[in-house]
């Protein structure tokens, strides 16, 4: 599935590695979302895998969520109370510093990360019935090589 890229001077923008690999991780985060959505959980959007990908099970502040997701503690804190008053996760204070407060999962929340680490095997098994297995395990080498770039 593609979207329509952007105009510039009357001409679609040039496609580069970084949209592709952007482009690739929205399509398969969308099957993610929709096995989601298709478990009632509607409420959960792609910019909440944010929270649920850096939520440890002992509890996180929002600004250690914020830190790791790599944005701001203002955004981190908007996708917290969304998923706050959708049931996904509660604040509780820390016991280790009072001024700060966690975020944990709830049952709910844990269902949704559950429902999303069932989906990767069988998106894994698509990439490797389209690509080959060969190919899929240089396309992990070339992935983690460019994280190592970084």
């Amino acid at each position: 599935m593609s979207t329509p890229r952007p105009m510039t001077a009357g001409r679609q923008r040039p496609v580069n590695v970084a949209v592709l690999l952007r482009d690739a991780f929205t399509t398969l985060n969308g099957h993610v979302l929709r096995r989601l959505a298709g478990s009632g959980h509607e409420a959960v959007r792609a910019a909440h895998g944010a929270i649920f990908q850096h939520l440890d099970d002992t509890g996180t502040t929002v600004s250690r969520l914020a830190e790791r997701a790599q944005i701001t503690k203002q955004a981190a804190a908007e996708l917290v109370q969304h998923l706050e008053a959708h049931g996904y996760v509660v604040r509780e204070p820390d016991p280790s510093d009072r001024r700060a407060k966690l975020v944990l999962p709830t049952a709910k929340g844990r269902e949704v990360v559950a429902i999303a680490q069932r989906a990767v095997p069988e998106i894994e098994g698509r990439l490797e019935r389209e690509l080959g297995a060969t190919r899929l395990e240089e396309l992990r080498a070339d992935l983690r090589r460019i994280i190592e770039l970084g």
